[in-house]
């Protein structure tokens, strides 16, 4: 049997490396306190996140950051804890950094590095994210405690070809992190403005994160049966609290908005959770893109009679 227990850690990042690093390794703390394999932290929670809770990179102290990301590491080899760290990876020269996760295993090491390859921007690459960053090209899988793992960072939620990668890996629990907060009152009026006040009472949340980020899952989650662990910045204002979603689409756990806290939530691999497509996932990844079998029939074939 393979088990897991995960802490989806949330807090108000923002521009101060060393303030971002003390939440961090405080929570790294409650995580093992509260018996937690892995510690999970949103994205560019110890960097901070450019174009938003800074200009840009422009003297940014790289310096600092990795001496805080080494205090972090020695703590989480003190713990005996994996850690899941959002933070800037920087790269030669000229070249923008990647917006990445460092995958730090119990004994202290970074085992693998994801960096968000879909960045959010334009293609001249001068708004967004691409302003700011480089996007990576690879997956990263890894094994803890016998689950099979993942990684990818907010704006990929749009792209279910990645999750679709990660399955075709066997993987079975995604750690996605979010930044989907630190958002002036005058840019969440102009969200919910586009979204259209009168559309607002459909929907669950008032604004196009808050909406599509926790659906986006909850179906990733039910159409691929893997588990997500989805941390996101505290910091006000925030779009959604933290949560944790069963590979079933089920959402097992929330934290409340701009207030920071840790989740605390088990995986089991073995546990009997509902899962429709089950019979015909396989096939329809290897592009067969129907369930049971197919006959010749004229009738079939022909589409403009009755």
């Amino acid at each position: 049997m393979s088990r897991l227990t995960v802490a989806t850690c949330q807090f108000p990042v923002d521009a101060d490396v060393v303030r971002n690093g003390r939440y961090v390794m405080r929570q790294m703390l409650s995580a093992r306190e509260r018996g937690a394999d892995v510690a999970h932290f949103p994205e560019a929670c110890l960097s901070g996140y450019a174009g938003a809770d800074f200009p840009s990179y422009d003297g940014f102290d790289w310096e600092l950051l990795e001496r805080v990301t080494r205090q972090v590491l020695a703590l989480a080899g003190e713990l005996g804890l994996w850690v899941v760290l959002g933070s800037t990876h920087r790269l030669t020269g000229d070249h923008k950094p990647h917006n990445s996760l460092y995958i730090i295993d119990a004994a202290g090491d970074i085992v693998d590095r994801y960096d968000k390859r879909f960045c959010a921007g334009d293609p001249q690459e001068l708004a967004g994210d691409l302003a700011h960053y480089t996007p990576g090209d690879h997956s990263s899988v890894f094994t803890i405690n016998g689950v099979r793992c993942g990684a990818l960072i907010c704006y990929d939620y749009r792209y279910p070809e990645l999750y679709r990668e990660y399955k075709k890996h066997d993987v079975q629990l995604i750690f996605h992190s979010y930044r989907a907060a630190h958002m002036t009152s005058d840019r969440v009026a102009e969200i919910r403005a586009a979204l259209g006040e009168g559309l607002q009472r459909f929907n669950h949340a008032s604004t196009y994160p808050g909406i599509t980020m926790p659906a986006m899952m909850i179906a990733e989650a039910a159409a691929n049966h893997v588990w997500i662990s989805c941390p996101n910045s505290s910091a006000r204002e925030s779009c959604w609290g933290s949560f944790f979603i069963r590979a079933d689409g089920v959402t097992s756990g929330r934290l409340p908005r701009n207030r920071t806290g840790v989740l605390i939530s088990t995986v089991d691999t073995e546990v009997a959770l509902y899962d429709s497509t089950a019979a015909w996932r396989a096939r329809a990844m290897a592009g067969d893109l129907h369930s049971g079998t197919l006959v010749h029939d004229a009738c079939s074939e022909q589409r403009t009679q009755l």
